[in-house]
């Protein structure tokens, strides 16, 4: 019976695997093997119980590693214990000059780089569909927002745009943390590598070119933390923009907005008393759940502030951190994926918001212009403020006002008036924004 939703609610069977005990136990067989086979070419144990070990380790079993766990109380050592066991006589090479950590926090290492393997392919087909939806509707004029309030006009393509470009950022970030954090490390109980002798530098640098991941310059007993934590916090950000997005869905999902909704299936139900309902389910699990991501980050910070050459309060957080975080982070950006890709776009009710105020949004654009034709700036602003305050009150259009106030007729006629309270005629450099972005961000996109 599941007991975490991480378990058969949320997550991608590939994130899933990775920080399965399956997983955990190939990485650390994988290890083990390396480090023998780095030990073996520096000399310091016999090739050919390097050779054994390599062709038997995989035949070591997580059951048997947790028979023995259960037995002496230590899961590191019962994992040594049960691929030695396979090895033969070779068996007593196992984990040589080895402290647990640097087995683990390797073995983490390996899953990391799997992890950011199956973020990075999200991500990049994330930033697809949000280019796609950028070209596609970059001369979508609709009405911007800011404070909740109606402002100038803005375009749907450039919404998309902005989305896309963070989404680019994340990309990046994603790439320059990766050496810094797919790492491994072998260097013994308190970082000194003197059980290896004066070859364990060569031994750690062996190992992890073997693995195909990098190797620290130095640590104590463990790996140190800041390196993981700017993974959890990268993750947080990205959590963090799907959140973004799915709080700007739900609001312009609103009823009384209603400028575009979540796809809804033909059999699907909102509501279980209300048969009308068509609520913006997929947006509000993502918002809900990158509160859960992001709040890896002060336990992942505070595994950096261990005793000395370390203590174990990091490792039990950690179980939890890493495959919460990663499975929940990979979840949102396929369920926004998904979002983005079906989002429904009304375009009778964007532009029933644009024409809502009559005018009144468009008050920038009048102040400009009549600067531009010479009235004081700051006269124009207060003229364009009082005019537009006496529209709302009076429930009347802009135009109407303006075009009985003799000041502004002075620069602009009605016609000009008109024009300039046109939404479609004032969405600036827009377009060619979108374009730009799409230009640069293609080559990252899947």
């Amino acid at each position: 019976m599941a007991v975490h939703p991480i378990e058969e609610r949320y997550g991608t069977p590939a994130m899933r695997a990775v920080w399965s005990e399956k997983t955990r136990f190939a990485c650390v067989v994988a290890v083990e093997v390396a480090l023998a086979k780095a030990e073996a070419a520096q000399g310091i144990i016999p090739a050919a119980a390097a050779t054994e070990i390599s062709q038997h380790a995989q035949e070591a079993s997580l059951e048997r590693a947790k028979t023995i766990e259960g037995e002496i109380s230590h899961d590191m050592m019962a994992m040594v214990k049960a691929i030695a066991e396979v090895c033969g006589e070779s068996g007593r090479w196992v984990h040589y000059g080895a402290t647990s950590n640097d087995i683990l926090d390797t073995a983490t290492g390996l899953q990391l780089s799997q992890a950011l393997d199956l973020i990075d392919e999200k991500l990049r087909l994330l930033l697809g569909v949000l280019l796609r939806r950028s070209d596609e509707t970059k001369s979508l004029v609709c009405i911007g927002r800011t404070h909740g309030q109606q402002g100038v006009p803005t375009t749907y393509g450039l919404r998309f745009a902005i989305w896309a470009s963070e989404v680019g950022r994340h990309i990046e970030r994603l790439g320059q943390l990766r050496p810094r954090v797919v790492v491994g490390q072998m260097t013994g109980a308190v970082g000194t590598q003197a059980a290896l002798g004066p070859k364990a530098m060569e031994v750690q640098a062996t190992m992890m070119e073997m693995l195909g991941i990098g190797s620290v310059d130095v640590s104590n007993q463990v790996i140190s933390r800041d390196r993981y934590a700017e993974y959890f916090m990268f993750c947080a950000n990205v959590a963090t923009t799907l959140d973004k997005i799915g709080i700007e869905i739900r609001s312009l999902q609103r009823t009384e907005i209603g400028e575009v909704e979540e796809a809804f299936g033909s059999r699907q139900v909102g509501s279980s008393t209300m048969p009308h309902k068509r609520n913006p389910i997929k947006s509000e699990q993502v918002c809900g759940l990158a509160r859960i991501i992001r709040s890896a980050v002060e336990p992942a910070l505070q595994n950096n502030t261990l005793w000395d050459e370390r203590d174990l309060t990091n490792s039990s957080c950690e179980r939890v951190l890493f495959p919460e975080s990663s499975i929940l982070t990979d979840h949102c950006i396929r369920l926004m994926t998904t979002v983005l890709e079906g989002l429904v776009i009304n375009r009778d009710a964007i532009r029933r918001n644009l024409a809502f105020l009559h005018g009144i949004n468009m008050a920038e654009s009048v102040m400009i212009e009549l600067t531009r034709r010479g009235m004081n700036r700051q006269d124009a602003h207060e003229r364009i403020r009082t005019a537009s305050m006496q529209a709302l009150a009076e429930r009347r259009s802009l135009a109407d006002v303006l075009g009985t106030d003799t000041e502004v007729l002075r620069y602009c006629s009605k016609t000009d008036i008109a024009a300039l309270l046109n939404p479609d005629s004032y969405t600036g450099t827009a377009v060619r924004q979108v374009d730009r972005v799409i230009e640069k961000l293609s080559p990252l996109s899947a």
